[in-house]
């Protein structure tokens, strides 16, 4: 299973953890993370204020901490990967458990 953890201040996203794989298919065929590797890897690629976060990627586990401000443009990449996590979590609740603290 993909565990995502989403920890806000208010409205704003301080820190976003992805743990685990799907096992949703044989390795290689696995769309569940794939698609989510996708999503993750695409936004930490659009995030412009690099040095405002602590960034953990590995195999298996991405983490996202915000440690100052961010821009506005960051703070809209960061819903767009949230969005787009919970889309897929949608349609693969066997697989992707998202919570939000």
């Amino acid at each position: 299973m993909i565990n995502i953890l989403i920890k806000k201040d208010g409205k704003k996203v301080t820190c976003l953890e992805i743990k685990g794989h799907a096992h949703s298919d044989e390795y290689g065929k696995d769309l569940v993370c794939a698609g989510v590797s996708a999503i993750i890897t695409g936004g930490l690629n659009n995030l412009h204020d690099l040095d405002n976060y602590e960034i953990l990627f590995e195999e298996g586990h991405v983490k996202i901490k915000v440690l100052e401000d961010i821009s506005a443009h960051d703070e809209v990449v960061i819903e767009t990967i949230i969005t787009s996590l919970q889309t897929v979590e949608e349609s693969n609740k066997k697989f992707v458990k998202i919570q939000i603290l």
